[in-house]
């Protein structure tokens, strides 16, 4: 879908900019730009140090025959047609920047066949940039506007969507840039960006934060900050979003899953559309599970923090290849994991969950030995236990097949599969995010070997990072693969990116996690992709806090998980939630949301009936 893009120039990011357009940069600006958030734009003469370029036709084929990229390069339209469209199809450039006189004769040259830049405009005030629009601009250039200027533009141009990108073109994939810009405009970028590529709102939340996520009253979506959409009421009929996408919904509503394609439709949705989404998922939501919502009380065990996988994203693991070591290493030993198995047992608990890192001293006998010696002490204990990850690397360790290794482990007592690890089912994502771990057909396979042995799983993801709306659909599609086979997976938990301590965002190489749409999103195209598949979708409290959470109730989640009593992963990697909480508040949070609290077991048999 195409939409009107907004280019904000300023000093700083808390102003609302997200670049800076001058002729005359040097390193000490490039500097303290980039400190400040902002993108360098190189206007005129292109200084090779910038981000993107603002620059004559002969400029810019010059740009490309080095090497750089279209989609950092804007023709100015100066002199004539022939030598503009020249520079526009040589170097493949993203924009054609043009001015009112020659507005019409832009829309024209960008409207020839094979010629792909979008026509932009800098506007001085909201008429002239609603006139551009209008009159065929794809792009408004702004200097200094606040956020009331821009919410009266969004709302000036409707039907036409707006949409606030950053110096670099909608939808330019990590991929194009991560080795071809430099560290620090590479980082720069990834910080303003969500995984659209368009201008990530400038609210200080993030999933593992302390605050409140930037809910709005009456809606799901917070894409904009200005009042008029933050008090705004939520989107719920279908004729108020695109034709394409109602028909998605519809269909949906009628019983016919989407398909990838229309997965990442749902996912590359924003605004209203993110309030339909919502909408839609909790109409189905509520025919499959009413308005029971589950949890469990249950512990987590992280047996030990070292590993010797090289994840990205993890701020958990320490060893000789982690890397960092803020924090001890340690290894619990066999009679801690079941004091503490016991512990949870006389508060009620009954699961354990046990995650750690990968020792390397670890073989397939040391897990079938947690197994053991747990249900020795105590036999009504459900143990969900042991990612694909261990559970492959256990097998390898012993020589022996995954199946005949899982027929160990469920003989030991093994209930039931985690489904982390998971992390993107998207090999060219796991490539870069955890690229010495199991690929995505080996997760799999442990996964359905185990449902076929009668070991029931969860399923995840891990979203927010350097992924996007691609990797997430066929995420998805794994999922549903596996589960039309096998039927064994009881949940489907998003588990949206703490970023403040992981290291890939340290080096500057992540975004910083969902934004709240986002977060909306994954969450609201699960319970439509997996309907009448997994029945069950929760809501993280440990990544998003109980609010973030609750208010996820009404975009099709049922499930708000369980009281963990420890959980050491996601603070390890900056979260200030994910300790402990009671079952009174789970229950309080969930009746404050009108749904009707109920107890669960691990795999969903609820054991106390709601009142």
């Amino acid at each position: 879908m195409d939409r009107v893009t907004l280019l904000r120039l300023g000093h700083d990011r808390s102003d609302g900019g997200t670049a800076r357009e001058s002729a005359a940069w040097d390193e000490a600006a490039i500097g303290e730009a980039t400190s400040a958030r902002i993108l360098p734009v190189s206007l005129g003469d292109p200084d090779r140090g910038c981000a993107t370029f603002v620059t004559a036709w002969d400029q810019a084929i010059a740009l490309h025959d080095d090497g750089v990229d279209g989609i950092r390069i804007t023709v100015l339209h100066e002199g004539a047609r022939a030598d503009v469209l020249d520079g526009l199809v040589r170097s493949d450039a993203a924009f054609l920047r043009t001015t009112p006189g020659r507005l019409a004769e832009a829309v024209d040259i960008a409207g020839l066949p094979a010629c792909d830049a979008r026509v932009s405009v800098v506007a001085h005030d909201i008429d002239e940039a609603v006139g551009a629009v209008r009159a065929g601009a794809r792009d408004v250039v702004v200097h200094d506007w606040d956020d009331d200027q821009v919410a009266a533009l969004r709302d000036a141009i409707l039907p036409e969507v707006l949409v606030e990108r950053t110096a670099l073109p909608l939808g330019t994939p990590i991929e194009a840039l991560r080795d071809r810009m430099a560290m620090p405009l590479f980082t720069c970028w990834l910080q303003q960006v969500d995984c659209r590529g368009a201008a990530r709102p400038r609210h200080p939340w993030a999933p593992g934060r302390d605050m409140h996520p930037p809910v709005p009253a009456r809606r799901m979506s917070s894409e904009w900050p200005d009042p008029g959409w933050m008090d705004a009421a939520q989107a719920t009929d279908l004729d108020q979003v695109a034709p394409d996408l109602a028909g998605i919904l519809e269909r949906s509503l009628a019983g016919t899953p989407p398909t990838v394609a229309e997965m990442v439709r749902m996912f590359e949705s924003r605004g209203a559309e993110v309030d339909a989404i919502a909408h839609v998922a909790d109409q189905l939501r509520e025919r499959t599970n009413g308005d029971q919502v589950t949890y469990v009380v249950n512990r987590n065990i992280n047996y030990t923090n070292q590993c010797y996988f090289r994840c990205g994203f993890c701020g958990f693991s320490r060893g000789p290849k982690s890397y960092n070591a803020r924090e001890t290493p340690y290894r619990m030993d066999l009679d801690e994991v079941v004091t503490r198995s016991q512990e949870a047992w006389d508060r009620g608990a009954t699961e354990v969950c046990l995650v750690g890192g990968i020792h390397p001293d670890f073989t397939g006998d040391f897990y079938a030995s947690v197994l053991e010696n747990i249900k020795g002490a105590l036999p009504d204990m459900h143990v969900h236990a042991f990612t694909p990850l261990e559970v492959w690397q256990g097998a390898h360790t012993l020589g022996v097949p995954v199946r005949e290794y899982l027929e160990r482990l469920k003989a030991s007592g093994l209930g039931s599969l985690p489904g982390t690890a998971a992390e993107i089912l998207d090999d060219e994502v796991r490539e870069h995010l955890c690229p010495d771990k199991i690929r995505t057909a080996e997760w799999a396979e442990v996964m359905i070997i185990a449902h076929e042995s009668g070991i029931r799983a969860t399923s995840t993801i891990m979203c927010g990072h350097i992924d996007g709306p691609v990797s997430w659909a066929n995420h998805y599609e794994v999922l549903r693969q596996i589960q039309r086979r096998t039927g064994g997976f009881t949940e489907f938990i998003p588990l949206p990116f703490v970023h403040m301590a992981s290291p890939i965002f340290l080096q500057g190489r992540s975004r910083p996690g969902p934004t709240w749409d986002e977060v909306v999103l994954i969450h609201s195209v699960a319970r439509i992709a997996f309907d009448g598949l997994i029945p069950n979708i929760q809501a993280s409290w440990v990544k998003l806090g109980l609010d973030g959470g609750a208010n996820l109730l009404h975009a099709g989640c049922n499930d708000m998980g369980g009281t963990l009593m420890n959980e050491s992963i996601s603070r390890s990697s900056g979260a200030s939630h994910g300790e402990e909480v009671t079952a009174d508040e789970l229950e309080s949070t969930i009746r404050a949301h009108g749904r009707v609290p109920a107890r669960r077991n691990t795999l969903y048999d609820i054991i106390e009936a709601p009142v």
